[in-house]
């Protein structure tokens, strides 16, 4: 095993079959059997095919790297719901080892070495109003909330409404946001919001 080659890849969260190509100066295909042996061996975390981190980072990892992570698995998607809305502190609920994404590509969940990684699909015309910040795509607080509302208005969604301070909302913001939305999530996060 080459471990001062090996030693770069802690300075990325994740990294793919062909980085370690790269990296090794080695063919694709013998890249490929390295990372299905360190990973049975150990060494690598699988995140999803062809891509993967060292399990010592893994251990170490904070929130900002698992919402790296979390917008990597599924392109393109942000980090919302309950997520987001913990980051923003705007609820009680802290969510751990648990990351929710808004994708326009479809719902799935992914576990990985005991974190999970929920997407939930939205339609295109409801995929924005989110940025990056510190390399991490992620819902404003009045879109993280609208998100929510929309899922749960369709019963695709569970979340802890008493948990959440309502008070701290843009609420023109949110008024500007629900255009467009259907009436019964708007319903919802009127009622919710008092606006």
């Amino acid at each position: 095993m080459n471990y001062p080659a090996l030693r770069k890849l802690k300075e990325k969260p994740y990294f793919s079959v062909e980085d370690l190509r790269d990296l090794l100066k080695i063919k694709p295909e013998s890249a490929r059997v390295l990372c299905s042996r360190y990973h049975k061996n150990g060494v690598f975390v699988r995140l999803k095919r062809n891509f993967y981190t060292l399990s010592e980072n893994w251990e170490n990892f904070d929130a900002p790297d698992f919402f790296k992570i979390a917008n990597s698995l599924q392109v393109p998607s942000y980090i919302s719901f309950m997520t987001a809305l913990s980051v923003y502190e705007l609820t009680t609920q802290v969510q751990r080892s648990f990351f929710e994404s808004a994708s326009i590509r479809r719902s799935i969940r992914i576990n990985v070495k005991g974190a999970a990684f929920a997407y939930y699909k939205l339609k295109k015309q409801f995929y924005f109003d989110f940025t990056k910040r510190d390399g991490v795509f992620i819902a404003s607080k009045e879109k993280a909330l609208i998100d929510s509302c929309y899922l749960y208005s369709f019963g695709r969604y569970k979340f802890d409404f008493e948990s959440i301070d309502f008070d701290k909302f843009d609420k023109e913001r949110l008024r500007r946001i629900l255009k467009g939305f259907p009436d019964k999530t708007g319903y919802i996060a009127k009622k919710l919001c008092k606006i």
